[in-house]
């Protein structure tokens, strides 16, 4: 009761942001009044049991689409029947919840308010709860664990950084994961911050996030991708993807100072968010540069004089990655959003580099550098010379992305043992 007056409090507080949002033109809060009562539309009845899968956003969703397949994989092999569900918490994961698990098996997460928390597991009803990463609410494992309903959390991570501040309200946080029937952690590291701060059943199972890129550079979406912006095989793309200003700014800067001598050189501008293409427009069109929007590609076709494309949808970042010669993953040059996946662009085979700021990927970095398979870029004048470097030295650059691949390709499997995990869980609970 304590926690729904606290958080009624916070919900008035935000309530002329939420608004705000909306009318701004930005991007709005995602089914806020679905959220706060829970009065979301059901899924279809099944006799199957059913699995209720949570990714915050887009990045949670999409690792949580490979579980979901590996789950009802393993499931058909054994002769059982599985229905899974998935829920987030913002507009780009709903919707690509909706693709990839359909309209009528996508619902938005409840806040962690008892009445709609409880009114969600009324009308969904799953007999396991699986949730992404680092996702741990009060009310919501405490409903959940009432009905006697497990809770699996699937790539656990745990930084040094969230790790000192659940440890400020260590009681709380104690119970909370002592509700968890299990922590499936990415690494020994994260496994030991769980355990420190009392969750009784760890176990490592790698990183699902290799998993969950592809590497197929002749998959029918990346091929229709190239040839929409008719990227010839003589083209070298330089994509700056998953890009939070002011890195399209340093990105353009690069792609500026390395065209004159490379006439073939592209650039791809793929925002973290697409509301801020009027934004990145009203930059290039300051740039003088000629350039095009992706939406325009399907009607208008590739204009030849345009040698750089914002791409203005949502949903295609993974298949443009695809076309990528060389690679810049946003998120990571001003120490405030923490990294974006930079296992997609590595897994084609590109030549990867990302700044410092890395923390929600520590453990991939890591791993990554350790195979000397990616390259850290402090600010725009390095970006600028890794470019240069590509471009000037393509043996060294196709070295770079070759060791990115393999080393992408020799840490697969942690979904598969996920997957064994929570159907073994799920069989003593059905």
């Amino acid at each position: 009761m304590a926690l729904n007056v606290l958080y009624l409090f916070a919900a008035l507080l935000a309530l002329p942001w939420v608004v705000w949002r909306r009318l701004s033109g930005g991007r709005p809060v995602a089914a806020p009044w679905a959220r706060f009562t829970g009065a979301i539309a059901p899924p279809p009845p099944t006799p199957a049991p059913r699995i209720w899968l949570h990714g915050v956003s887009v990045g949670e969703v999409q690792l949580l689409t490979g579980l979901a397949a590996e789950l009802r994989r393993q499931a058909e092999a054994a002769g059982r029947p599985l229905d899974c569900v998935v829920s987030s918490s913002t507009t780009t994961g709903l919707e690509v919840a909706a693709k990839r698990f359909g309209p009528d098996h996508t619902f938005p997460c409840p806040l962690d308010f008892t009445w709609a928390v409880n009114s969600v597991l009324d009308r969904v009803r799953p007999d396991l709860v699986v949730l992404g990463e680092l996702e741990l609410w009060p009310n919501l494992l405490a409903c959940v664990a009432r009905r006697g309903i497990p809770t699996v959390v699937a790539n656990a991570r745990m930084s040094k950084r969230s790790a000192a501040g659940y440890a400020r309200i260590a009681p709380l946080v104690r119970r909370m994961l002592g509700r968890i029937a299990f922590v499936v952690a990415r690494s020994p590291e994260d496994a030991g911050r769980f355990t420190a701060l009392g969750a009784p059943r760890v176990v490592v199972a790698g990183s699902m996030k290799f998993d969950g890129v592809r590497g197929d550079r002749e998959a029918p979406d990346v091929v229709r991708l190239r040839s929409l912006a008719d990227f010839r095989e003589d083209a070298t793309v330089f994509l700056a993807g998953s890009t939070q200003a002011p890195e399209e700014q340093l990105s353009l800067e690069a792609f500026r100072g390395c065209a004159a001598a490379h006439p073939r050189l592209r650039l791809v501008i793929v925002p973290r968010h697409v509301e801020r293409t009027p934004e990145i427009a009203a930059l290039l069109d300051g740039s003088g540069l000629p350039w095009q929007r992706r939406s325009r590609l399907d009607a208008d076709g590739a204009d030849p004089e345009a040698r750089i494309l914002l791409v203005d949808t949502t949903g295609e970042l993974s298949a443009w990655w695809g076309t990528a010669t060389i690679a810049f993953v946003g998120g990571s040059l001003d120490g405030k959003r923490g990294g974006q996946n930079m296992l997609e662009p590595a897994a084609y085979g590109a030549a990867v580099c990302f700044g410092p700021h890395t923390r929600n990927f520590a453990r991939e970095v890591e791993t990554l550098l350790a195979a000397d398979a990616a390259c850290v870029v402090a600010d725009g004048t390095a970006l600028r010379e890794f470019v240069d470097r590509c471009l000037t030295d393509p043996a060294w650059a196709r070295a770079l992305g070759g060791r990115a691949a393999a080393t992408v390709t020799a840490q697969r499997g942690a979904t598969e043992i996920t997957a064994r995990i929570i159907l073994g869980r799920l069989t003593r609970t059905t």
